[in-house]
């Protein structure tokens, strides 16, 4: 098939790392299976695929720690800008992200099992803890690599707030739901429903979760349509817990496709969000990242066209344009 991304813009993305290459070549270029399964297979052994795993300690965690990193052992408090990237979860989400196949961490989920446990009341890592973001990275990650995560599964149905979204607060009283939190969830569930099945009430979840986001056109405040916050607006790589546009309608596609559903028309605004945000040169520059320590960089400094997001922005655009209903509003 043609590929609708220029040509400049399309060897600029396909010149990168395995890790984006091979979704570029899927979901861009229209590459052919055996290619870009064959790109994908070297992200394990090549660039930050490899460079990553290498840093997995013999006990199945990164940096000593399950979202966060262990505290040194001289007892030492580490003054830092921002929270710290570098423990289990988000190196799992990383990787998972990236496109590392299970094999690749063969005996991980095990391991975890056995010597991972949360910051928070010392929980085991695959029972997950009460904070709805963790909870949905965990659920995915459990899914992926083939852990019993059915528990969190239905700790997901168990703690939908009325209005049918999540909050990671709701340990606090807190009876609002959250974007930022909502989604977190949304995407966990949807990874999980794509590597261990549908079951009734969890998609019931999910479509309410959906329905919170949708109504409020993924951009807005349900009571007054005012903008919900600048963060919306504030598109960066690697994606942290923050809720922004382009992360939502990237999970809207995924679950569209997922479903054989075409684009819901309450989308629109964050499209054209993401869509304002696009150079004239077709790309997206890398915004206001989340400070924090990491384990290596993966994408370009702040204010530099960012190939990551002009992959997602692009493939966003891609998908709407061809598949929206005419007068989408």
């Amino acid at each position: 098939m043609t590929s609708p991304t220029p040509d400049h813009l399309l060897a600029w993305l396909l010149d990168s790392d395995p890790a984006l290459r091979w979704q570029v070549e899927r979901d861009l270029a229209g590459a052919a299976p055996s290619v870009w399964q064959a790109t994908r297979a070297r992200v394990a052994t090549e660039g930050i695929g490899a460079r990553l795993l290498a840093l997995q300690a013999p006990d199945g965690q990164w940096a000593g720690g399950a979202y966060f990193p262990a505290p040194p052992a001289n007892g030492a408090e580490i003054e830092e800008a921002g929270q710290p990237w570098t423990a289990t979860t988000w190196c799992l989400n990383s990787l998972r992200e990236w496109g590392v196949g299970p094999k690749a961490l063969e005996g991980t989920a095990e391991r975890l099992a056995t010597n991972s446990r949360w910051e928070y009341e010392d929980l085991p890592y695959w029972g997950g803890e009460v904070d709805a973001c963790i909870n949905g990275y965990t659920l995915a990650n459990g899914g992926w690599l083939g852990a019993d995560v059915s528990g969190l599964a239905a700790w997901f149905v168990d703690h939908q707030m009325t209005e049918g979204g999540w909050n990671c607060d709701w340990i606090d009283g807190v009876t609002r739901a959250s974007f930022h939190s909502t989604l977190n969830a949304l995407r966990g569930i949807l990874v999980y429903e794509r590597t261990v099945g549908v079951f009734p009430d969890l998609r019931e979840a999910r479509r309410a979760g959906e329905e919170y986001l949708l109504a409020r056109r993924l951009t807005r405040r349900l009571s007054t349509g005012e903008p919900v916050g600048s963060w919306v607006t504030r598109f960066a790589y690697p994606f942290r817990w923050r809720y922004d546009a382009l992360k939502a309608v990237d999970y809207f596609r995924e679950a569209a496709l997922h479903d054989g559903m075409p684009p819901d028309p309450r989308i629109r605004s964050a499209i054209e969000l993401v869509r304002g945000a696009r150079r004239e040169d077709g790309t997206w520059l890398q915004g206001e990242r989340d400070r924090g320590r990491v384990w290596f960089e993966v994408d370009v400094p702040e204010g530099q066209p960012s190939k990551w997001l002009t992959f997602y922005g692009t493939r966003a655009l891609d998908w709407w344009d061809s598949q929206a209903p005419a007068g989408a509003a």
